[in-house]
This record gives structure tokens, C-alpha cells and sequence, in this order.
């Protein structure tokens, strides 16, 4: 099983839009991201989101090229500030692959928990629209597979007019 932790792509700030959805370039990062996992094959039974808007924007498009058929759903209990103990605990019982798109400090120190044993240290840095992959080990320990950040994948293409 494997299990795709992700931060969702940069939004606008505060200020600017309260409900923060994606700013432009986190539309761009995400998209690149979504393009590259799925020509890379990964596909998801499921993707959930935190029910914020940037995290929503960010697992609908995820889950365009990763999860044909399936809804993309809110979950609750990965909030920011949200304690890992559970959701962690329900991972372990998970047989199907999973997408989910959260926040920080809570993806980060979900990752920790279920790597290490110990969700007070950084493990992993992510930046807006990263995403880690988990995976299990043949002794079913969580193991960190690879990690993706929009920032490897270059910048968007120019688009030129006809």
C-alpha cells in the first residue's frame, strides 16, 4: 500500500482572498505535479482533502490524472494543528492506495509519526504542492519511497500565441 501525503499548492494570501484558493502559480505547480505523477503511473483508490479551499482546488486536480471514477472527499482531522496520533493509526489499517492533501505542521509531522515513531521532528521539508510517498516495507513498516517537489519539475512552459 502506499500512501501519498501532499501539501497543497500555493495559495493567494489572506489579505488578498480570505478563503485562500489557489494563486496562479499554485494552479501551475500543482497541474505540473498532477502531470507527472500520473505519466509516472501512480494511481489512487482515493484522495481526500481537509475541506479548505486550497487543499479542495489542489485534490481536484490530483485526482484528475491519478483517481478515474472515484469522488475526491473531505475528511476531517488533518487540520493544520491537528494532532497525527489517529489518522496515523487508521493508516496502518489501510489496504489501498490513498492521495491526501493537507497542511502544515500536520503533513509533516503525520510523515515523522508513521516514518520514525516520533511526530515532533521534521523528516521531510515540504514546500506548496510537494508530495511524499510513503510505502510499506516487507517487515509493514512506513517507509519514505520518494518525494516530489514542484520546484524539480522546472518552470511551466512558455505558451506562445499563433
Amino acid at each position: 500500500m502506499k500512501l501519498y501525503l501532499v501539501q497543497h499548492g500555493q495559495a493567494v494570501p489572506k489579505q488578498e482572498d480570505p478563503g485562500r484558493p489557489l494563486g496562479e502559480q499554485g494552479r501551475e505547480d500543482v497541474q505540473r505535479v498532477a502531470a507527472c505523477l500520473g505519466e509516472a503511473g501512480v494511481r489512487v483508490v482515493r484522495v481526500w482533502h481537509s475541506g479548505k479551499l486550497r487543499a479542495a482546488e489542489t485534490a481536484g486536480i490530483l485526482a484528475g490524472k491519478v483517481c478515474s471514477g472515484k469522488q475526491v472527499e473531505m475528511i476531517k482531522g488533518i487540520q493544520p494543528n491537528d494532532p497525527v496520533d489517529e489518522f496515523a493509526s487508521d493508516a496502518d489499517v489501510w489496504g489501498e492506495d490513498t492521495l491526501v492533501v493537507g497542511h502544515l505542521p500536520f503533513m509533516s509531522r503525520l510523515v515523522s509519526l508513521l516514518v520514525a515513531g516520533d511526530g515532533k521532528h521534521e523528516l521531510v521539508h515540504y514546500t506548496p504542492g510537494s508530495v511524499v510517498c510513503l510505502q510499506r516495507d516487507d517487515s509493514d513498516r512506513w517507509v519514505i519511497s520518494w518525494m516530489l517537489s514542484p520546484g524539480l519539475l522546472g518552470a511551466a512552459p512558455a505558451v506562445s500565441a499563433p
